[in-house]
């Protein structure tokens, strides 16, 4: 949700749609620098999720982030801006940030993994005092985009100082576009699997609930409406229906917006709670 004219006004908005939880970005995701978040900021964010019952709250990193990356600056750049995201969550009582792992660009995917972990073990260390913790976000894998591989996530987590201060967010979407199917029982049941034998399921602290433009394998991350792309709706049924994840958030990244009068996140969130058994 959006923070434009207060970051309680996400919650407000979230409270509207009738969400139980809610996404934001705690500053520009296009942008390396940030506005300071004020402790009335903070207050008012804290009261209107008590005040609308909102719970698990959840950031998303800034997308000029790379961890991977082969040039020094912008990687040094990049620790720094998620130390930054961390300290931005911990003020907000945000317990997790989400971000995509890195691009290894220039450089390898054994190169990029091990940039990763080094920034990770950086970040850790400097943002040790804080209550936020940061989730690996799974990916499509466009270009030299990690993460695609559930062995990338493992990678990172095993290969980290502190692996308990790290967990995943898992985007369907993005399963969907980099190969993992999800559409039949058997199917998702597979797919499940390989992410409990690879970084194993109890490190989802997350979901990100999409559809997808483009079809199975295709790389490319492009959101669509829920039931409405290439996915399909038995995916989503899969997941509602799994008592696993009962209890953990799920979070929309669909379009924004009206469709014939109807807000688009009421559309979603219908056919999601529609699916449930």
């Amino acid at each position: 949700m959006s923070i434009a004219g207060g970051y309680y006004k996400a919650v407000i908005a979230a409270n509207n749609a009738g969400c139980d939880c809610v996404q934001v970005f705690t500053k520009n995701n296009n942008q390396w620098r940030a506005k300071p978040i004020t402790d009335d900021d903070a207050t008012r964010f804290v009261e209107a999720m008590k005040e609308h019952s909102i719970a698990d709250p959840l950031s998303h990193a800034s997308y000029l982030i790379n961890l991977a990356s082969p040039k020094e600056e912008l990687r040094t750049k990049s620790i720094d801006a998620m130390i930054v995201e961390l300290e931005r969550a911990h003020q907000l009582e945000i317990p997790h940030v989400v971000f995509h792992p890195g691009s290894f660009t220039t450089s390898s995917e054994p190169e990029g993994l091990d940039a990763i972990v080094d920034s990770l073990n950086t970040i850790l260390q400097r943002t040790d005092k804080l209550a936020s913790i940061p989730l690996l976000e799974n990916t499509a894998g466009q270009g030299s985009n990690l993460g695609w591989k559930f062995e990338h996530l493992a990678y990172i987590i095993d290969s980290v100082s502190e692996s308990e201060r790290l967990g995943v967010c898992i985007d369907t979407c993005h399963t969907f576009a980099a190969g993992h199917p999800l559409g039949s029982t058997q199917e998702y049941a597979s797919t499940l699997q390989a992410m409990d034998e690879t970084f194993g399921i109890e490190k989802i602290k997350a979901f990100h609930l999409n559809d997808s433009k483009k079809e199975f394998g295709s790389r490319k991350d492009r959101h669509e409406h829920i039931g409405e792309g290439e996915m399909g709706i038995e995916p989503f049924v899969n997941l509602i229906n799994d008592s696993r994840f009962e209890d953990t958030p799920m979070y929309l990244e669909t379009e924004k917006g009206e469709r014939d009068g109807v807000n688009m996140d009421v559309m979603n969130l219908t056919t999601l709670r529609n699916l449930k058994s």
